[in-house]
């Protein structure tokens, strides 16, 4: 796959994932009542924040791109499992925007961890 086009779907991840922290670090209403129906609020709003950040970090470095990829991609499938299973694809009206979200996230990470797969230390 093309470098720069590789590193753009990189940074479109990161941005996802890093503009959604205002939400989690701030208490939104919004995320409040995700993790609160999921029972995880406050400590794993603020721990999946926290992994998110780190998650963010980590796929825009060359070298560890391959890690924010793939943990990316466990952060995604956890919450499209989240949306399919208890929230609902459609949370406090927003038309599925937070599901949909997920899912692009989760097949960018999917293309990203795939042209990266060379550098996974320990397949190769």
């Amino acid at each position: 796959m093309n470098k720069n086009l590789l590193f753009v779907l990189r940074l479109i991840v990161a941005v996802i994932l890093l503009q959604t922290l205002y939400y989690k670090f701030g208490a939104h209403e919004d995320s409040v009542y995700i993790f609160t129906t999921l029972g995880f609020e406050p400590y794993g709003r603020i721990g999946i924040g926290v992994m998110e950040l780190i998650v963010s970090i980590l796929i825009l470095i060359k070298k560890t791109s391959w890690a924010g990829a793939l943990l990316t991609v466990g952060l995604m499938a956890g919450a499209i499992f989240s949306h399919l299973t208890q929230l609902g694809i459609e949370v406090k009206g927003d038309g599925g925007q937070l599901f949909y979200m997920a899912i692009g996230t989760w097949v960018l990470s999917l293309i990203v961890l795939w042209s990266e797969r060379k550098q996974i230390p320990f397949i190769n």
